[in-house]
């Protein structure tokens, strides 16, 4: 069914039943409360900027829990996934190999984010697996939006409804895209601890709050 057709709280109530969606509300409200802390409208010494950082850093941890298992998505994927070429294996690997290695070492700074190991040296591997899987997954992405891109341009002058689906999937194709690099953008500030004009803590946090109005999006059009 159309998401434009169906009931408001129906759609609503499928879309926090996946973890996905629930993480992503998380997303906006975590980089929500980075940005107001990032700029100069409260004062650094008051007690609702520290309530704001401690919400901040809860909601961090809160959503690395969500990440439990979500490596395995990525190995499926994989397994999945048609293969029409080495090279595209190749992205393939790269890609889900990445994100998933990034979500499982994740389950591990979760623990050490929740006092319970210390694990501190795993954030290095997490960021830089994280950074391998955009950087397939955008070459993968680049590859789908000029196969639809062909496609559009083949179907020209056809069938209306036709022409529209392709167009509204390219266009989710550009803002996937878009998100992998405002999100691969964080992972590289993440990897330069911070240091950099790119990394300056309101770029950072509009770049996350970007990424994840993109991604509830995609979340609450695909359920």
């Amino acid at each position: 069914m159309d998401p434009k057709n169906r009931d408001f709280l129906n759609h609503l109530e499928t879309y926090l039943a996946k973890r996905d969606g629930v993480d992503k509300l998380l997303k906006i409200s975590r980089y929500t409360t980075k940005i107001i802390l990032a700029s100069s409208l409260l004062p650094e010494s008051g007690s609702l900027t520290h309530r704001l950082k401690s919400f901040e850093s809860s909601v961090g941890v809160s959503r690395k829990a969500f990440r439990l298992g979500k490596f395995v998505q990525d190995i499926n994927a994989l397994r999945a996934s048609p293969r029409d070429s080495s090279r595209h294996l190749l992205l393939l690997v790269i890609a889900y190999g990445g994100e998933g290695l990034y979500y499982f070492v994740e389950q591990f700074i979760w623990l050490a984010k929740s006092g319970l190991i210390d694990a501190k040296w795993l954030q290095k591997i997490s960021a830089w697996a994280e950074l391998v899987g955009y950087v397939g997954s955008v070459s993968l992405k680049i590859r789908d939006l000029r196969k639809i891109k062909d496609e559009i341009e083949m179907s020209n002058g056809g069938e209306e409804e036709k022409m529209k689906k392709l167009k509204e999937k390219k266009t989710l194709k550009v803002l996937s895209i878009l998100q992998d690099l405002a999100d691969g953008l964080m992972t590289i500030a993440d990897l330069r601890d911070g240091k950099g004009v790119l990394s300056a803590p309101s770029v950072i946090s509009s770049a996350g709050l970007f990424s994840a109005i993109i991604s509830t999006h995609k979340n609450w059009v695909s359920c």
